[in-house]
């Protein structure tokens, strides 16, 4: 039996669901993460896409870089999701739009490279300089 999850963008024209255990959960600390969401860094829960769907609304698609396509709600611009073509059959989350993202605590620190020198967060999590598959 798998745990089932849900969640949403803020002003909830945007809902969906996870089935599973959130197991892969990291900061990402890319300068792309940061431009988009306006935050210090974004922090995702990785899964199959064969385990998520999309139960309200159709967000809407931002391609950037070519690498990846983002997608949020085009009524209150909450980032919710990205799928890479590094790993098209996959699909990261955004862990602020988890109804309860008190159950899915971060595992590690990705794009540290590009970290903020003064951002201090998680600091016994392990860190990539990039991101591994």
């Amino acid at each position: 039996m798998f745990d089932v999850h849900e969640g949403g963008c803020h002003c909830g024209a945007l809902r969906y669901r996870l089935e599973g255990a959130l197991e892969d959960v990291a900061h990402c600390h890319c300068s792309i993460c940061r431009k988009v969401s306006g935050g210090l860094l974004m922090t995702w829960v990785t899964l199959p896409y064969a385990r998520f769907q999309w139960l309200a609304g159709t967000p809407r698609a931002y391609r950037a870089p070519a690498s990846c396509t983002r997608y949020f709600c085009g009524r209150c611009g909450a980032h919710v999701a990205l799928i890479t073509l590094h790993s098209p059959q996959t699909i990261d989350i955004t862990v602020a739009t988890l109804d309860r993202p008190q159950l899915a605590p971060p595992r590690r620190h990705i794009w540290t490279d590009s970290r903020l020198p003064w951002l201090r967060l998680d600091e016994h999590l392990p860190g990539e300089p990039e991101e591994s598959p």
